[in-house]
């Protein structure tokens, strides 16, 4: 073979894959911010009418607010496992906080979000809380903010209990917050240039526990002036004792009891409010920074929460339950060539936002994903929608969430329906009243048919669905 013929034969059979490892300089950037542990207590869905959040509500009006969004598990580690993989919990066995996604034996060789993209030519970085834990592993670059302190030698408001369960004014100096460490680094890396498409990744640690912001927060919200959730006392009546027994027991937060009795409830609710405001703050660093940067006009932008939070909602407080509460999360995407200040109704899931940033990225989609591209919606808000959100809390234990209703079925074989259009607070169990047969089915006919059995674990979770289990037959 002639030396030239050989030279012919080399680049046609390596420049094709040199080329394909290249980044397009038009793709567009990815920014994933997450906000630990907040609800609907945001200004743009109106959860609670005192919430303060300028930035998330004018990052809602860049793009598509999706106001029916919901997790697949209301605990922070299948949630973060299941959106991060595109599996539901009830397929990889994660149900609970334990253990971690390494572990699933479902997901050997499943490569997750970050690092789909750093496949595809992505320089991919993080701060703070984006996976429950170990975020190094899946980031190029990985910067720790410094989790869930600082904390005071004493706690200032709940003495007993989980040594993050506590809430109050702490620190005087927000720059001590991990929030502002991850937004100022957030803020370097958008001043940087890069010389790839980056996706990047920006958890934020507050309003979970414990709720903790510096005193200009709480004086955005002064306590005595609080309004608090409505509670009705006979809001459990229409309950199995089983849905009761799932989310109360082994669970580390203090009783709604105690914190009545201790006079706290104003308090505690004055402090998420100042840490959902502080959080912002933080956000809004970040935003700040984008919109004076050279990635402006070719970034997407999504922030999600990992799950709702009960501060008193049917007599219950923090995560780990089916109901409105604890699943409906604040969902934006806001991405180059779309209309903005768009909102849907339509149900959304958590496990959307990986084909969705796939499809918005021009990256192949994943078949063996289990949640929907969310495009649709984005270049239509009023889309025909078919897609319920499905939550799960160990086997047995469904939500379904329509664009009206939400259905759950528990292990036990009990059952709660709620009209949302009519019963906002699910104070009204309509499972009983035969004029709701019809929906019952066609919500029943949503429930996952294959569940993957609950992965070992001594999370208070696994605690709580064992405890709720035996106490069936006695």
């Amino acid at each position: 073979m002639s030396r030239i013929l050989l030279l012919f034969c080399i680049l046609f059979v390596v420049v094709p894959q040199v080329v394909a490892d290249q980044p397009n300089s038009d793709q567009p950037n990815v920014l994933l911010i997450s906000i630990d542990d907040l609800n609907d207590w945001v200004g743009c869905l109106g959860g609670h009418p005192q919430a303060q959040t300028p930035n998330i509500d004018r990052l809602a009006t860049t793009g598509t607010l999706f106001e029916n969004a919901h997790c697949q598990s209301p605990v922070c580690n299948p949630s973060r496992a299941s959106m991060m993989t595109g599996r539901y919990p009830h397929t990889t066995g994660i149900y609970f906080l334990s253990p971690d996604l390494k572990q699933a034996p479902v997901l050997e060789g499943v490569k997750t979000m970050p690092e789909v993209f750093a496949a595809n030519g992505y320089k991919t970085m993080a701060t703070g809380k984006i996976f429950h834990g170990g975020d190094k592993r899946f980031f190029q670059e990985y910067q720790p903010s410094g989790g869930f302190g600082p904390r005071p030698e004493k706690k200032i408001s709940q003495p007993h209990g989980h040594p993050l369960w506590d809430w109050g004014a702490y620190p005087e100096d927000e720059n001590l917050m991990p929030d502002m460490k991850a937004a100022k680094w957030a803020v370097g890396q958008l001043q940087k240039k890069h010389d790839k498409p980056f996706f990047m990744g920006v958890g934020f640690y507050r309003p979970h526990v414990p709720m903790y912001a510096p005193q200009k927060w709480f004086d955005l919200h002064p306590r005595e002036k609080i309004k608090l959730p409505l509670v009705q006392a006979n809001d459990r009546n229409d309950l199995s004792q089983y849905a009761i027994d799932l989310t109360n027991l082994k669970h580390v937060s203090p009783t709604h009891q105690w914190v009545t009795d201790a006079n706290q409830w104003e308090h505690a609710v004055q402090s998420y409010l100042a840490s959902v405001s502080f959080a912002d703050h933080c956000l809004g660093k970040v935003l700040d920074a984008l919109e004076s940067s050279d990635y402006a006009e070719n970034t997407i932008v999504v922030l999600f929460s990992d799950h709702g939070f009960h501060l008193g909602e049917k007599q219950r407080w923090a995560k780990r339950s089916l109901w409105e509460d604890g699943t409906r999360v604040p969902v934006v995407i806001s991405a180059p060539g779309f209309r903005s200040n768009q909102r849907t109704k339509q149900p959304a899931e958590l496990l959307d936002v990986f084909p969705t940033l796939l499809e918005l990225a021009g990256l192949p989609a994943d078949a063996e994903q289990e949640g929907q591209s969310l495009v649709p919606l984005m270049k239509n808000p009023e889309q025909v929608w078919d897609h319920p959100a499905v939550t799960s809390f160990g086997v047995g234990n469904f939500a379904i969430r329509t664009a009206r209703y939400r259905f759950i079925h528990y292990y036990d074989g009990s059952r709660e329906l709620y009209d949302l259009s009519q019963d906002p607070h699910e104070w009204k169990n309509l499972a009983s009243d035969p004029k709701f047969k019809d929906v019952i089915a066609k919500h029943s006919a949503m429930l996952p048919k294959k569940q993957h059995p609950v992965l070992p674990g001594d999370s208070t979770g696994h605690q709580a669905y064992a405890a709720a289990k035996a106490n069936i037959s006695k």
